[in-house]
C-alpha cells in the first residue's frame, strides 16, 4: 500500500547508508538503533518524521479498508492478469470440450456464466482501486499541504534573513551604502493571496 511502501521506504534509506545489508525488520526485532553512518542528524530526524506519519497513517486503517488495499495492490500484479487469463482459458475450455466427452456442461457457449462473474469480479475490483486511490489522495493532499506550509516558513525566513543583512550591511562604517531594489523587494516576504491572483489572472489572460 501507498503509505506502508514510503514508510518501509524512509526506513530503509536511514538504515541502508550505514547498515548495508541489515533489514529494517531485523532492525526493530534488535530494538538496535541503525547505524546511519554520515547522514546528518538533521536529515535523520526528517526521515523518522516521515516514517512516523506514515505509520500512523497504517494504525487509523480499518481491517475492511486493509483487505481492500490489499485486494486492490493484488490486483496490479502480472500474477493477478496470469491467474484470470488460466481461469477463462480453463473455464472456456472445459465447457466446449465437456460435450464431446460427456461431461456436464454447466456454461455453454456464449458463456453467459462466465460473462457474468468476469463483469462482478471487474466491478468489485473497479470500486477497490478507487476506495484505495482516494486514501492515496488523502494522503497526497496532507504532503502537498505540508509542502505550501513548509515553503512559505521557508521563504519568510529567507526574507527576514536578507533584512537583517541589509541591516547589518548598512550598520558597518567601511561598507559603502548604495540602493539595491532587488533587496528591498526581497526583503518582504510573498503573500501567498497575491500571488495566487496573479497566477489567476494569467490563466485567465491566456485563455482563448
Amino acid at each position: 500500500m501507498t503509505g506502508r511502501a514510503l514508510a518501509r521506504g524512509a526506513h530503509a534509506t536511514a538504515s541502508g547508508a550505514g547498515a548495508g545489508t541489515q533489514s529494517e525488520g531485523t532492525i526493530r526485532q534488535s530494538g538496535e538503533e541503525p547505524n546511519r553512518g554520515n547522514v546528518p542528524e538533521s536529515v535523520t530526524r526528517n526521515i523518522d518524521a516521515v516514517s512516523e506519519f506514515y505509520e500512523a497513517e497504517e494504525r487509523r486503517i480499518s481491517g475492511s479498508q486493509d483487505f481492500i488495499e490489499r485486494m486492490s495492490a493484488f490486483a496490479g500484479r502480472p500474477v493477478y492478469l496470469a491467474l484470470l487469463i488460466a481461469f477463462i482459458a480453463t473455464w472456456i475450455a472445459y465447457n466446449v470440450a465437456a460435450q464431446p466427452f460427456g461431461w456436464v456442461r454447466f456454461d455453454a457457449p456464449p458463456f453467459f456464466w462466465l460473462q457474468g462473474i468476469v463483469s462482478f469480479y471487474a466491478l468489485l475490483t473497479g470500486t477497490a482501486v478507487l476506495i484505495r486511490q482516494a486514501r492515496a489522495a488523502k494522503l497526497a493532499e496532507q504532503r502537498a499541504h505540508l509542502d505550501l506550509q513548509v515553503n512559505l516558513l521557508t521563504e519568510s525566513k529567507a526574507a527576514k534573513i536578507i533584512e537583517l543583512l541589509e541591516a547589518l550591511r548598512q550598520d558597518l562604517p567601511d561598507v559603502a551604502n548604495r540602493h539595491d531594489p532587488d533587496v528591498e523587494s526581497m526583503k518582504t516576504p510573498a503573500s501567498p493571496h497575491a500571488v495566487l491572483s496573479a497566477l489567476e489572472t494569467q490563466s485567465a489572460e491566456k485563455k482563448p
